[in-house]
Protein backbone atom coordinates (compact mmCIF):
# COMPACT_ATOMS: atom_id res chain seq x y z
CA UNK A 1 0.00 0.00 0.00
CA UNK A 2 3.19 2.56 0.71
CA UNK A 3 4.66 1.72 -3.00
CA UNK A 4 0.38 2.76 -4.41
CA UNK A 5 0.67 5.90 -2.21
CA UNK A 6 3.98 6.90 -3.50
CA UNK A 7 2.75 6.09 -7.30
CA UNK A 8 -0.67 8.11 -6.19
CA UNK A 9 1.34 11.42 -4.79
CA UNK A 10 4.07 11.04 -7.66
CA UNK A 11 0.63 11.25 -10.44
CA UNK A 12 -0.60 14.24 -8.45
CA UNK A 13 2.77 16.53 -7.72
CA UNK A 14 4.62 15.26 -11.75
CA UNK A 15 1.09 14.96 -14.23
CA UNK A 16 3.70 15.36 -16.78
CA UNK A 17 5.74 12.48 -16.09
CA UNK A 18 2.94 10.29 -16.33
CA UNK A 19 1.69 11.89 -19.41
CA UNK A 20 5.17 11.21 -20.86
CA UNK A 21 5.59 7.63 -20.11
CA UNK A 22 2.03 6.55 -21.65
CA UNK A 23 2.48 8.46 -24.81
CA UNK A 24 5.70 7.20 -25.02
CA UNK A 25 4.63 3.57 -24.61
CA UNK A 26 1.54 4.06 -27.26
CA UNK A 27 3.87 6.13 -29.85
CA UNK A 28 6.41 3.04 -30.21
CA UNK A 29 3.13 0.69 -30.00
CA UNK A 30 1.89 2.77 -32.74
CA UNK A 31 4.78 3.08 -34.95
CA UNK A 32 4.29 0.84 -37.66
CA UNK A 33 1.01 2.49 -38.78
CA UNK A 34 2.02 6.10 -38.31
CA UNK A 35 2.59 6.04 -41.88
CA UNK A 36 -0.59 4.50 -43.14
CA UNK A 37 -2.67 6.83 -45.68
CA UNK A 38 -6.49 7.72 -43.99
CA UNK A 39 -8.72 5.19 -43.81
CA UNK A 40 -12.64 5.29 -44.06
CA UNK A 41 -14.24 7.96 -42.32
CA UNK A 42 -10.77 9.91 -41.68
CA UNK A 43 -10.76 10.34 -45.53
CA UNK A 44 -14.44 10.81 -46.33
CA UNK A 45 -14.71 13.80 -43.71
CA UNK A 46 -12.72 14.29 -40.76
CA UNK A 47 -8.94 15.21 -42.97
CA UNK A 48 -11.24 16.64 -45.03
CA UNK A 49 -12.73 19.37 -42.30
CA UNK A 50 -9.47 19.76 -41.12
CA UNK A 51 -8.08 20.71 -43.95
CA UNK A 52 -10.74 23.03 -44.73
CA UNK A 53 -10.16 24.07 -41.25
CA UNK A 54 -6.48 25.13 -42.07
CA UNK A 55 -7.81 26.98 -44.57
CA UNK A 56 -9.73 29.43 -42.97
CA UNK A 57 -13.27 27.60 -43.44
CA UNK A 58 -14.77 26.15 -39.92
CA UNK A 59 -18.09 24.56 -42.18
CA UNK A 60 -16.58 22.35 -43.76
CA UNK A 61 -16.46 22.74 -48.12
CA UNK A 62 -14.72 20.00 -49.73
CA UNK A 63 -17.21 17.64 -48.42
CA UNK A 64 -20.63 17.79 -46.68
CA UNK A 65 -20.82 19.01 -43.08
CA UNK A 66 -22.06 16.75 -40.64
CA UNK A 67 -22.17 19.81 -37.87
CA UNK A 68 -19.83 17.79 -35.65
CA UNK A 69 -17.71 20.38 -33.73
CA UNK A 70 -14.63 21.20 -34.53
CA UNK A 71 -12.27 21.12 -31.55
CA UNK A 72 -10.50 18.15 -32.84
CA UNK A 73 -10.32 18.96 -36.28
CA UNK A 74 -8.46 22.52 -35.06
CA UNK A 75 -6.36 20.60 -33.15
CA UNK A 76 -5.24 18.12 -35.79
CA UNK A 77 -4.99 21.62 -37.89
CA UNK A 78 -2.68 23.48 -35.70
CA UNK A 79 -0.42 20.41 -35.66
CA UNK A 80 -0.19 20.57 -39.87
CA UNK A 81 0.16 24.12 -39.64
CA UNK A 82 3.21 23.90 -36.94
CA UNK A 83 4.71 20.66 -38.71
CA UNK A 84 3.41 20.07 -42.50
CA UNK A 85 0.98 17.90 -43.73
CA UNK A 86 1.55 14.34 -43.57
CA UNK A 87 -0.07 11.47 -41.94
CA UNK A 88 2.38 10.79 -39.45
CA UNK A 89 1.54 14.30 -37.96
CA UNK A 90 -1.49 13.87 -38.32
CA UNK A 91 -1.26 10.37 -36.26
CA UNK A 92 1.20 11.71 -34.02
CA UNK A 93 -1.42 14.55 -33.17
CA UNK A 94 -3.78 12.11 -32.20
CA UNK A 95 -1.97 10.07 -30.32
CA UNK A 96 -0.95 12.84 -28.12
CA UNK A 97 -4.71 13.43 -27.94
CA UNK A 98 -4.67 9.02 -27.15
CA UNK A 99 -2.39 9.82 -24.07
CA UNK A 100 -3.86 12.87 -22.41
CA UNK A 101 -7.07 10.82 -22.74
CA UNK A 102 -5.23 8.06 -20.71
CA UNK A 103 -3.75 10.11 -18.12
CA UNK A 104 -7.31 11.72 -17.41
CA UNK A 105 -8.80 8.53 -17.00
CA UNK A 106 -5.86 7.46 -15.19
CA UNK A 107 -6.72 10.12 -13.15
CA UNK A 108 -10.09 8.81 -12.97
CA UNK A 109 -9.39 5.57 -12.07
CA UNK A 110 -6.91 6.83 -9.04
CA UNK A 111 -9.50 9.10 -7.53
CA UNK A 112 -12.37 6.11 -7.80
CA UNK A 113 -10.00 3.12 -6.47
CA UNK A 114 -6.30 3.30 -5.84
CA UNK A 115 -2.79 3.92 -7.96
CA UNK A 116 -2.44 0.26 -8.21
CA UNK A 117 -5.92 -0.39 -10.00
CA UNK A 118 -5.80 2.84 -11.63
CA UNK A 119 -2.13 1.40 -13.21
CA UNK A 120 -3.88 -1.68 -13.97
CA UNK A 121 -6.92 -0.44 -15.50
CA UNK A 122 -5.16 2.35 -17.71
CA UNK A 123 -2.99 -0.71 -19.21
CA UNK A 124 -6.20 -2.45 -19.89
CA UNK A 125 -7.62 0.55 -21.60
CA UNK A 126 -4.89 1.60 -23.88
CA UNK A 127 -4.75 -2.20 -25.21
CA UNK A 128 -8.43 -2.57 -25.28
CA UNK A 129 -8.66 -3.12 -29.20
CA UNK A 130 -10.93 -0.71 -30.08
CA UNK A 131 -9.28 1.79 -28.11
CA UNK A 132 -5.72 1.57 -29.32
CA UNK A 133 -7.35 0.79 -33.13
CA UNK A 134 -8.84 4.54 -32.44
CA UNK A 135 -5.58 6.19 -31.00
CA UNK A 136 -4.18 7.20 -34.30
CA UNK A 137 -7.15 7.62 -36.55
CA UNK A 138 -8.10 10.77 -37.48
CA UNK A 139 -11.40 10.66 -35.48
CA UNK A 140 -13.11 12.43 -32.68
CA UNK A 141 -14.82 9.45 -29.99
CA UNK A 142 -11.32 8.96 -28.49
CA UNK A 143 -10.95 12.29 -27.68
CA UNK A 144 -14.16 12.88 -26.61
CA UNK A 145 -14.29 10.16 -24.23
CA UNK A 146 -10.56 11.13 -22.54
CA UNK A 147 -12.39 15.05 -21.85
CA UNK A 148 -15.12 13.27 -20.10
CA UNK A 149 -12.45 11.11 -17.79
CA UNK A 150 -11.46 14.51 -17.27
CA UNK A 151 -14.68 15.77 -16.34
CA UNK A 152 -15.99 12.44 -14.38
CA UNK A 153 -12.34 13.02 -12.30
CA UNK A 154 -13.33 16.46 -11.83
CA UNK A 155 -16.53 15.69 -10.85
CA UNK A 156 -15.87 13.29 -8.07
CA UNK A 157 -13.54 16.00 -6.81
CA UNK A 158 -16.41 18.48 -6.61
CA UNK A 159 -14.45 20.62 -8.82
CA UNK A 160 -17.54 22.78 -10.83
CA UNK A 161 -15.43 24.93 -12.43
CA UNK A 162 -13.15 22.29 -13.88
CA UNK A 163 -16.31 19.81 -14.15
CA UNK A 164 -18.16 22.19 -16.91
CA UNK A 165 -14.35 23.19 -18.61
CA UNK A 166 -14.29 19.92 -19.20
CA UNK A 167 -17.79 19.05 -20.47
CA UNK A 168 -17.60 22.16 -22.25
CA UNK A 169 -14.41 20.81 -24.09
CA UNK A 170 -15.69 17.27 -24.66
CA UNK A 171 -18.89 18.32 -26.45
CA UNK A 172 -16.96 20.59 -28.52
CA UNK A 173 -15.17 17.26 -29.40
CA UNK A 174 -18.50 15.01 -30.51
CA UNK A 175 -21.57 16.31 -29.69
CA UNK A 176 -22.60 13.33 -28.09
CA UNK A 177 -20.31 13.99 -24.85
CA UNK A 178 -23.40 16.12 -23.81
CA UNK A 179 -25.22 12.54 -22.71
CA UNK A 180 -22.78 12.61 -19.97
CA UNK A 181 -23.61 15.71 -18.19
CA UNK A 182 -27.37 15.84 -19.01
CA UNK A 183 -27.67 12.15 -17.49
CA UNK A 184 -25.50 13.17 -14.36
CA UNK A 185 -27.61 16.60 -14.16
CA UNK A 186 -30.58 13.69 -13.81
CA UNK A 187 -29.05 11.84 -11.93
CA UNK A 188 -28.43 14.68 -8.83
CA UNK A 189 -32.26 15.60 -9.25
CA UNK A 190 -33.21 12.47 -8.69
CA UNK A 191 -30.67 10.80 -6.15
CA UNK A 192 -32.28 13.46 -3.06
CA UNK A 193 -35.59 12.01 -3.89
CA UNK A 194 -34.75 8.22 -4.00
CA UNK A 195 -32.62 8.40 -0.69
CA UNK A 196 -35.22 10.87 0.90
CA UNK A 197 -38.04 8.65 0.14
CA UNK A 198 -36.94 4.98 -0.26
CA UNK A 199 -33.93 5.01 2.42
CA UNK A 200 -36.00 3.91 5.05
CA UNK A 201 -37.66 0.86 3.14
CA UNK A 202 -34.86 0.14 1.50
CA UNK A 203 -31.49 0.73 3.30
CA UNK A 204 -28.82 0.28 0.71
CA UNK A 205 -30.30 3.40 -1.27
CA UNK A 206 -28.60 5.47 2.09
CA UNK A 207 -25.29 4.76 0.55
CA UNK A 208 -26.07 5.75 -2.82
CA UNK A 209 -25.71 9.30 -1.71
CA UNK A 210 -22.58 11.35 -1.30
CA UNK A 211 -21.25 12.02 2.17
CA UNK A 212 -21.01 15.56 1.25
CA UNK A 213 -24.51 15.85 -0.07
CA UNK A 214 -26.66 15.85 2.83
CA UNK A 215 -29.69 15.14 0.67
CA UNK A 216 -30.07 18.29 -0.67
CA UNK A 217 -29.46 19.37 -4.69
CA UNK A 218 -26.74 21.11 -5.03
CA UNK A 219 -27.32 24.06 -7.60
CA UNK A 220 -23.73 24.47 -8.24
CA UNK A 221 -23.11 20.36 -9.83
CA UNK A 222 -26.29 21.70 -11.84
CA UNK A 223 -25.22 24.54 -13.05
CA UNK A 224 -21.91 23.21 -13.83
CA UNK A 225 -23.34 20.00 -15.62
CA UNK A 226 -25.55 22.55 -17.80
CA UNK A 227 -22.92 24.79 -18.60
CA UNK A 228 -21.46 22.51 -21.37
CA UNK A 229 -24.66 22.99 -23.74
CA UNK A 230 -24.12 26.53 -24.03
CA UNK A 231 -21.41 26.27 -26.34
CA UNK A 232 -22.65 23.54 -28.26
CA UNK A 233 -25.98 25.57 -28.75
CA UNK A 234 -23.67 28.69 -30.17
CA UNK A 235 -22.09 26.02 -32.44
CA UNK A 236 -25.38 24.55 -34.00
CA UNK A 237 -26.94 28.03 -34.08
CA UNK A 238 -23.60 29.27 -35.83
CA UNK A 239 -23.91 26.08 -38.41
CA UNK A 240 -27.17 26.84 -38.98
CA UNK A 241 -26.50 30.59 -40.12
CA UNK A 242 -23.88 29.91 -42.49
CA UNK A 243 -25.75 25.84 -43.61
CA UNK A 244 -29.07 26.54 -43.01
CA UNK A 245 -29.44 22.88 -40.96
CA UNK A 246 -28.83 22.20 -37.61
CA UNK A 247 -27.76 18.66 -36.99
CA UNK A 248 -25.65 17.87 -40.18
CA UNK A 249 -26.99 17.91 -43.57
CA UNK A 250 -30.20 15.79 -43.97
CA UNK A 251 -29.11 12.95 -45.41
CA UNK A 252 -27.08 12.27 -42.27
CA UNK A 253 -29.79 13.18 -39.76
CA UNK A 254 -32.14 10.68 -41.86
CA UNK A 255 -29.35 7.98 -41.46
CA UNK A 256 -28.06 8.84 -37.97
CA UNK A 257 -31.31 9.73 -36.46
CA UNK A 258 -35.05 9.68 -37.64
CA UNK A 259 -34.13 6.28 -40.16
CA UNK A 260 -33.24 4.42 -36.35
CA UNK A 261 -36.72 5.45 -35.13
CA UNK A 262 -38.18 1.95 -35.16
CA UNK A 263 -38.97 -0.26 -31.93
CA UNK A 264 -37.56 -3.67 -33.17
CA UNK A 265 -34.12 -2.18 -34.31
CA UNK A 266 -33.80 -0.03 -31.04
CA UNK A 267 -34.36 -3.44 -29.48
CA UNK A 268 -31.52 -5.16 -31.60
CA UNK A 269 -29.31 -2.28 -31.39
CA UNK A 270 -29.47 -2.02 -27.63
CA UNK A 271 -28.07 -5.82 -27.65
CA UNK A 272 -25.76 -4.85 -29.73
CA UNK A 273 -24.93 -1.51 -27.37
CA UNK A 274 -25.02 -4.26 -23.97
CA UNK A 275 -22.22 -6.51 -25.50
CA UNK A 276 -20.44 -3.88 -26.88
CA UNK A 277 -20.04 -2.44 -23.64
CA UNK A 278 -19.72 -5.95 -21.39
CA UNK A 279 -18.22 -8.26 -24.29
CA UNK A 280 -16.98 -7.09 -27.52
CA UNK A 281 -13.32 -8.08 -28.44
CA UNK A 282 -12.74 -10.43 -25.54
CA UNK A 283 -13.77 -8.29 -23.04
CA UNK A 284 -16.08 -10.91 -21.66
CA UNK A 285 -13.30 -12.35 -19.79
CA UNK A 286 -13.17 -9.38 -17.78
CA UNK A 287 -16.72 -8.86 -17.02
CA UNK A 288 -16.51 -12.74 -16.60
CA UNK A 289 -14.22 -13.00 -14.28
CA UNK A 290 -15.48 -9.57 -12.64
CA UNK A 291 -18.44 -11.88 -11.49
CA UNK A 292 -17.24 -14.70 -11.13
CA UNK A 293 -14.25 -12.98 -8.13
CA UNK A 294 -17.71 -11.49 -6.96
CA UNK A 295 -18.54 -15.11 -5.48
CA UNK A 296 -15.34 -14.62 -3.34
CA UNK A 297 -14.71 -13.07 0.21
CA UNK A 298 -12.75 -10.26 -0.12
CA UNK A 299 -8.88 -10.07 0.68
CA UNK A 300 -7.50 -8.85 3.79
CA UNK A 301 -4.33 -7.16 3.96
CA UNK A 302 -3.34 -7.25 7.67
CA UNK A 303 -6.50 -7.04 9.18
CA UNK A 304 -7.88 -4.06 6.67
CA UNK A 305 -10.22 -5.68 4.46
CA UNK A 306 -9.50 -4.42 0.87
CA UNK A 307 -12.27 -1.70 -0.13
CA UNK A 308 -14.75 -1.82 -3.32
CA UNK A 309 -14.82 1.22 -5.31
CA UNK A 310 -17.72 3.61 -3.19
CA UNK A 311 -21.17 2.84 -4.14
CA UNK A 312 -22.31 6.34 -4.81
CA UNK A 313 -19.26 6.37 -7.74
CA UNK A 314 -20.01 2.96 -9.27
CA UNK A 315 -23.58 4.58 -9.56
CA UNK A 316 -22.05 7.75 -11.16
CA UNK A 317 -20.43 5.08 -13.69
CA UNK A 318 -23.64 2.89 -13.80
CA UNK A 319 -25.49 6.54 -14.78
CA UNK A 320 -22.62 6.66 -18.03
CA UNK A 321 -22.78 3.70 -19.27
CA UNK A 322 -26.80 2.66 -19.05
CA UNK A 323 -26.70 6.57 -20.91
CA UNK A 324 -24.87 5.37 -23.51
CA UNK A 325 -25.99 2.06 -24.15
CA UNK A 326 -29.37 3.78 -24.25
CA UNK A 327 -28.63 6.71 -26.74
CA UNK A 328 -26.54 4.76 -29.26
CA UNK A 329 -28.89 2.21 -29.47
CA UNK A 330 -31.61 5.02 -29.99
CA UNK A 331 -29.79 7.02 -32.62
CA UNK A 332 -26.78 5.87 -35.23
CA UNK A 333 -27.19 4.41 -38.46
CA UNK A 334 -23.95 2.86 -38.02
CA UNK A 335 -23.50 0.87 -34.75
CA UNK A 336 -20.01 1.32 -34.37
CA UNK A 337 -18.16 0.07 -31.25
CA UNK A 338 -15.98 2.95 -30.99
CA UNK A 339 -19.04 4.92 -30.14
CA UNK A 340 -18.89 3.33 -26.98
CA UNK A 341 -15.25 4.19 -25.95
CA UNK A 342 -16.89 6.45 -23.09
CA UNK A 343 -18.26 3.98 -21.47
CA UNK A 344 -15.78 0.67 -21.83
CA UNK A 345 -13.19 1.86 -19.83
CA UNK A 346 -15.12 2.57 -17.30
CA UNK A 347 -16.48 -0.90 -17.30
CA UNK A 348 -12.53 -2.06 -17.19
CA UNK A 349 -12.25 0.13 -14.18
CA UNK A 350 -14.50 -1.43 -12.37
CA UNK A 351 -13.78 -4.94 -13.40
CA UNK A 352 -9.97 -4.64 -12.40
CA UNK A 353 -10.86 -2.77 -9.24
CA UNK A 354 -13.04 -5.95 -8.19
CA UNK A 355 -10.30 -8.44 -9.02
CA UNK A 356 -7.89 -6.42 -6.89
CA UNK A 357 -9.62 -6.07 -4.03
CA UNK A 358 -11.40 -10.20 -4.01
CA UNK A 359 -8.28 -11.93 -5.51
CA UNK A 360 -4.88 -12.68 -3.92
CA UNK A 361 -3.12 -12.98 -7.32
CA UNK A 362 -4.83 -10.05 -8.95
CA UNK A 363 -1.90 -9.07 -11.40
CA UNK A 364 -2.01 -12.72 -12.84
CA UNK A 365 -5.51 -12.18 -14.05
CA UNK A 366 -5.26 -8.85 -15.17
CA UNK A 367 -1.94 -9.74 -17.18
CA UNK A 368 -3.99 -12.33 -18.90
CA UNK A 369 -7.32 -10.16 -19.84
CA UNK A 370 -4.21 -7.56 -21.35
CA UNK A 371 -2.39 -10.53 -23.37
CA UNK A 372 -6.18 -11.24 -24.45
CA UNK A 373 -6.72 -7.83 -25.41
CA UNK A 374 -3.63 -7.79 -27.66
CA UNK A 375 -4.53 -11.20 -29.56
CA UNK A 376 -7.62 -9.29 -30.23
CA UNK A 377 -5.93 -6.81 -32.19
CA UNK A 378 -5.16 -9.67 -34.57
CA UNK A 379 -8.08 -11.70 -33.88
CA UNK A 380 -11.11 -11.40 -36.38
CA UNK A 381 -14.14 -12.29 -34.51
CA UNK A 382 -16.67 -15.13 -36.29
CA UNK A 383 -19.12 -12.24 -37.57
CA UNK A 384 -19.43 -9.44 -39.30
CA UNK A 385 -17.44 -6.00 -37.21
CA UNK A 386 -16.09 -2.42 -38.50
CA UNK A 387 -12.26 -3.05 -39.45
CA UNK A 388 -11.56 0.16 -37.11
CA UNK A 389 -12.22 -2.32 -34.02
CA UNK A 390 -8.64 -3.68 -34.60
CA UNK A 391 -5.60 -4.31 -36.79
CA UNK A 392 -8.02 -5.08 -39.35
CA UNK A 393 -8.10 -1.56 -40.78
CA UNK A 394 -4.75 -2.00 -41.74
CA UNK A 395 -5.22 -4.72 -43.88
CA UNK A 396 -8.11 -2.41 -45.27
CA UNK A 397 -5.70 0.42 -45.72
CA UNK A 398 -2.90 -1.98 -47.62
CA UNK A 399 -5.49 -3.97 -49.60
CA UNK A 400 -6.17 -0.39 -51.32
CA UNK A 401 -2.81 0.83 -51.93
CA UNK A 402 -1.82 -1.75 -53.65
CA UNK A 403 -5.00 -2.10 -55.89
CA UNK A 404 -4.91 1.69 -56.32
CA UNK A 405 -1.01 1.68 -57.13
CA UNK A 406 -1.87 -1.16 -59.83
CA UNK A 407 -4.03 1.47 -61.29
CA UNK A 408 -2.40 4.34 -61.13
CA UNK A 409 0.91 2.58 -62.69
CA UNK A 410 -1.08 0.63 -65.57
CA UNK A 411 -4.20 2.25 -66.26
CA UNK A 412 -3.30 6.25 -65.72
CA UNK A 413 -5.87 7.19 -67.84
CA UNK A 414 -8.54 5.07 -67.63
CA UNK A 415 -11.80 5.86 -65.93
CA UNK A 416 -12.35 3.38 -63.03
CA UNK A 417 -15.42 2.31 -61.86
CA UNK A 418 -15.62 1.76 -58.13
CA UNK A 419 -17.31 2.58 -54.83
CA UNK A 420 -16.49 4.81 -51.87
CA UNK A 421 -14.15 5.27 -50.35
CA UNK A 422 -12.05 4.04 -53.15
CA UNK A 423 -13.68 6.88 -55.47
CA UNK A 424 -12.11 9.58 -52.96
CA UNK A 425 -8.66 7.46 -52.90
CA UNK A 426 -7.99 7.64 -56.54
CA UNK A 427 -9.61 10.89 -56.79
CA UNK A 428 -7.67 12.39 -54.07
CA UNK A 429 -4.01 12.53 -53.99
CA UNK A 430 -3.39 13.60 -50.67
CA UNK A 431 -5.37 10.90 -49.13
CA UNK A 432 -1.99 8.84 -49.39
CA UNK A 433 -2.76 6.42 -51.70
CA UNK A 434 -2.12 7.57 -55.34
CA UNK A 435 0.63 10.24 -56.26
CA UNK A 436 -1.98 11.71 -59.01
CA UNK A 437 -5.10 11.68 -59.35
CA UNK A 438 -7.45 9.24 -61.40
CA UNK A 439 -10.86 9.60 -62.94
CA UNK A 440 -13.50 8.09 -61.18
CA UNK A 441 -17.11 6.58 -62.13
CA UNK A 442 -19.04 5.84 -59.03
CA UNK A 443 -21.49 3.53 -57.71
CA UNK A 444 -22.49 2.76 -54.34
CA UNK A 445 -20.99 -0.93 -53.29
CA UNK A 446 -20.76 -4.12 -55.22
CA UNK A 447 -24.01 -5.84 -54.82
CA UNK A 448 -25.91 -7.95 -57.53
CA UNK A 449 -28.49 -4.86 -57.99
CA UNK A 450 -25.21 -2.16 -58.36
CA UNK A 451 -23.28 -4.63 -60.11
CA UNK A 452 -25.93 -5.40 -63.21
CA UNK A 453 -26.70 -1.38 -63.26
CA UNK A 454 -22.71 -0.74 -63.73
CA UNK A 455 -23.09 -3.28 -66.31
CA UNK A 456 -25.75 -0.90 -68.30
CA UNK A 457 -23.48 1.76 -68.39
CA UNK A 458 -19.85 -0.21 -69.71
CA UNK A 459 -19.26 2.23 -71.49
CA UNK A 460 -18.80 5.01 -68.92
CA UNK A 461 -15.30 3.48 -67.61
CA UNK A 462 -12.30 1.16 -68.79
CA UNK A 463 -11.88 -0.56 -65.52
CA UNK A 464 -12.83 -1.82 -62.56
CA UNK A 465 -11.30 -1.21 -59.02
CA UNK A 466 -14.28 -3.54 -56.80
CA UNK A 467 -13.33 -5.06 -52.95
CA UNK A 468 -15.28 -5.89 -49.66
CA UNK A 469 -16.44 -3.45 -48.45
CA UNK A 470 -17.54 -5.18 -45.07
CA UNK A 471 -15.55 -7.47 -43.32
CA UNK A 472 -17.32 -11.19 -44.29
CA UNK A 473 -15.64 -14.02 -41.85
CA UNK A 474 -15.18 -17.46 -43.81
CA UNK A 475 -17.57 -19.13 -41.18
CA UNK A 476 -19.65 -16.63 -40.20
CA UNK A 477 -22.19 -17.07 -37.08
CA UNK A 478 -25.76 -17.40 -38.25
CA UNK A 479 -25.00 -17.88 -41.48
CA UNK A 480 -27.92 -20.43 -42.67
CA UNK A 481 -30.51 -17.81 -40.90
CA UNK A 482 -32.07 -16.14 -43.85
CA UNK A 483 -33.99 -14.23 -41.18
CA UNK A 484 -31.06 -12.54 -39.50
CA UNK A 485 -29.55 -11.48 -43.19
CA UNK A 486 -33.12 -10.03 -43.69
CA UNK A 487 -33.04 -7.74 -40.25
CA UNK A 488 -29.47 -6.84 -40.72
CA UNK A 489 -30.21 -5.58 -44.51
CA UNK A 490 -33.19 -3.76 -43.46
CA UNK A 491 -32.50 -1.95 -39.84
CA UNK A 492 -28.82 -1.74 -40.63
CA UNK A 493 -27.84 -1.23 -44.19
CA UNK A 494 -26.43 -4.60 -44.52
CA UNK A 495 -25.43 -6.08 -48.26
CA UNK A 496 -23.43 -8.77 -49.36
CA UNK A 497 -20.50 -8.40 -51.98
CA UNK A 498 -20.25 -10.01 -55.07
CA UNK A 499 -17.05 -11.98 -55.46
CA UNK A 500 -14.39 -10.61 -57.83
CA UNK A 501 -15.09 -13.30 -60.03
CA UNK A 502 -18.75 -13.05 -60.37
CA UNK A 503 -18.43 -9.23 -61.16
CA UNK A 504 -15.80 -9.64 -63.92
CA UNK A 505 -18.51 -12.10 -65.60
CA UNK A 506 -21.76 -9.24 -65.52
CA UNK A 507 -19.36 -6.74 -66.26
CA UNK A 508 -17.40 -8.60 -69.00
CA UNK A 509 -14.01 -8.01 -68.29
CA UNK A 510 -10.97 -10.17 -67.03
CA UNK A 511 -9.51 -10.08 -63.44
CA UNK A 512 -6.14 -9.03 -63.90
CA UNK A 513 -5.05 -8.28 -60.25
CA UNK A 514 -6.44 -9.82 -57.48
CA UNK A 515 -5.26 -9.98 -53.34
CA UNK A 516 -7.27 -11.28 -49.83
CA UNK A 517 -6.32 -11.47 -46.35
CA UNK A 518 -8.69 -12.20 -43.46
CA UNK A 519 -12.20 -11.90 -44.87
CA UNK A 520 -10.78 -8.53 -47.07
CA UNK A 521 -10.42 -8.30 -51.00
CA UNK A 522 -9.58 -6.27 -53.59
CA UNK A 523 -9.66 -7.02 -56.93
CA UNK A 524 -8.92 -4.99 -60.45
CA UNK A 525 -11.10 -6.06 -63.33
CA UNK A 526 -9.76 -4.83 -67.09
CA UNK A 527 -13.42 -4.24 -68.59
CA UNK A 528 -12.31 -3.03 -71.94
CA UNK A 529 -8.76 -2.87 -73.93
CA UNK A 530 -7.45 0.62 -75.22
CA UNK A 531 -4.02 2.48 -75.62
CA UNK A 532 -4.12 2.66 -71.83
CA UNK A 533 -4.03 -1.25 -71.07
CA UNK A 534 -0.10 -2.13 -70.52
CA UNK A 535 0.95 -5.07 -72.62
CA UNK A 536 2.42 -6.89 -69.41
CA UNK A 537 -0.93 -7.49 -68.03
CA UNK A 538 -2.11 -10.05 -70.90
CA UNK A 539 -1.08 -12.92 -68.23
CA UNK A 540 -2.88 -11.79 -65.05
CA UNK A 541 -1.79 -10.83 -61.54
CA UNK A 542 -2.89 -12.63 -58.33
CA UNK A 543 -1.30 -12.15 -54.43
CA UNK A 544 -2.81 -14.06 -51.85
CA UNK A 545 -1.57 -12.65 -48.20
Amino acid sequence: MRQSQQTSELSRRHPALVFTVIFVAIFLLHWPLLRLPYYWDEAGYYTAAARDLLAGSLIPHTTVSNAHPPLVMAWVALWWKCLGFSTVVTRSAMLVVAAFSLLGFFRLAERAANAEVAIAATVCTALYPVFFAQSSLCQVDLAAAGLTFWALAAYLERRWVAVGVWFALAVLAKETAALVPVALAGWEIVLPVITRFGGGRLPWLSRCARPDSRGRLSLHSLVALIFPTIPLALWYAYHYSRTGYVFGNPEFFRYNVSATMDPLRFLLALLLRIWQAFGYMHLWLLTGGMLLAMLLAPVRDGDTERPRIAIPTQLIFLVVVAAYVVAMALIGGAVLARYMLTAVPLVILVGVSTLWRRLRDWQMAVAAIGLAFILAWFWNPPYGFAPEDNLAYRDFIVLHQDSARFVEAHYPKARVLTAWPSSNELAQPWLGYVDHPVKVVQIEDFSADEVMSAAEMRHEYDVALVFSTKYEPRRPMLERWAAWTEIKRKYFGYHRDLPPGAVAQILGGKIVFSEETKGQWAAVIEVEKGEFVDARLSSGYNRVQ
